[in-house]
């Protein structure tokens, strides 16, 4: 008899505490979570050569999913170039320390003194835990211009690697 009670109060014990456990198990994933990213690097476009810079951020909407904004600045080359870029990511907040990621976008190129160009692509990688709040971001990005004009532009596609550092909040 002593046995059975332990065993329920440790079942009961179990049951009230599995909400608390279940809504941190998504971690920095988590709904309700905020994340910054700060994006720099280089880049190439119309032959000249160019510093990337930018920030995003990502609201989670429910445990892994989030949806983002993020802007980007290309300077040093000629035309100048900015994006804005909307987006979805799922995150698989399931897998400790390395968390993969899949997503998808659209975005927006404005380029001086040419028209304007809409893409849309996706995402994947992983995220690598870094700190606390910190993580890596490795991946690889395949982009397709929309209305492209093959006149102006050498390829309306691209892949390309892309590397991140995220602060969630």
């Amino acid at each position: 008899m002593i046995k059975t009670g332990v065993t329920l109060a440790a079942l009961l014990a179990t049951i009230a505490s599995a909400p608390v456990a279940a809504a941190d198990v998504a971690g920095v994933f988590s709904q309700g979570r905020t994340h910054v990213a700060v994006i720099g690097g280089s880049g190439s476009a119309f032959n000249d050569n160019y510093f990337v810079f930018g920030v995003g951020v990502a609201y989670y909407l429910v445990d892994g999913f989030n949806i983002g904004l993020s802007v980007e600045s290309w300077t040093g080359g000629d035309p100048g170039i900015s994006k804005v870029t909307p987006s979805v990511q799922y995150v698989f907040y399931q897998v400790p320390r390395i968390s993969p990621y899949v997503g998808a976008f659209y975005r927006r190129t404005y380029i001086d003194n040419l028209p304007d160009l809409d893409s849309v692509g996706g995402r994947a990688g992983v995220y690598i835990a870094a700190g606390r709040n910190a993580y890596i971001g490795v991946g690889g990005v395949y982009e397709s211009y929309r209305d492209c004009d093959t006149s102006l532009y050498q390829d309306c596609t691209d892949t390309y690697p892309e590397i991140s550092i995220t602060f969630a909040f």
